[in-house]
C-alpha cells in the first residue's frame, strides 16, 4: 500500500508525499538564498539583503499568513523571490511556514 501511495504522489507530480520532506523542500528551494540555517548569509542572501529568519524582530513582525503569501505569490519587495504556488502544494507551503518558524527556536547567541 505504501508503495502505491508513493507512486501515486510521483505520478500526480507532488514528488513529496511525507511531511518530513519539508526540510528537503527547504534545502532544494530556499537554502540557496536563505541559507541552511535561515540567516541568509549566502552570496545571494548578502547581495539581496535578505532578512535573517532567526531574528526575533523578523519573526515577530510577520504573521504565518504573510509568510505563506510570500511563498505562494513571491515578494513585492524583492523580485528574485518568485512565487511557488504552482510548484508546491498547499501542504508543502504550510510545512515551509512551520519550518521557517522553527528557525526562531534555533537562534544561537554569538
Amino acid at each position: 500500500m505504501t508503495r502505491f501511495v508513493v507512486m501515486l504522489g510521483f505520478l500526480l507530480g507532488t514528488g513529496n508525499v511525507f511531511a518530513d520532506d519539508t526540510a528537503d523542500i527547504y534545502k532544494q528551494r530556499c537554502k540557496g538564498c536563505h541559507g541552511e540555517d535561515g540567516k541568509a548569509q549566502t552570496k545571494i542572501g548578502r547581495a539581496e539583503k535578505i532578512d535573517d529568519f532567526t531574528s526575533v524582530e523578523w519573526q515577530s513582525k510577520l504573521s504565518d499568513e504573510q509568510i505563506r503569501n510570500v511563498i505562494e505569490n513571491g515578494s513585492d519587495e524583492n523580485s528574485k523571490m518568485k512565487p511557488f504556488k504552482d510548484k508546491l502544494t498547499p501542504e508543502e507551503i504550510s510545512g515551509l511556514v512551520k519550518h521557517i518558524r522553527n528557525f526562531k527556536a534555533k537562534k544561537t547567541s554569538k
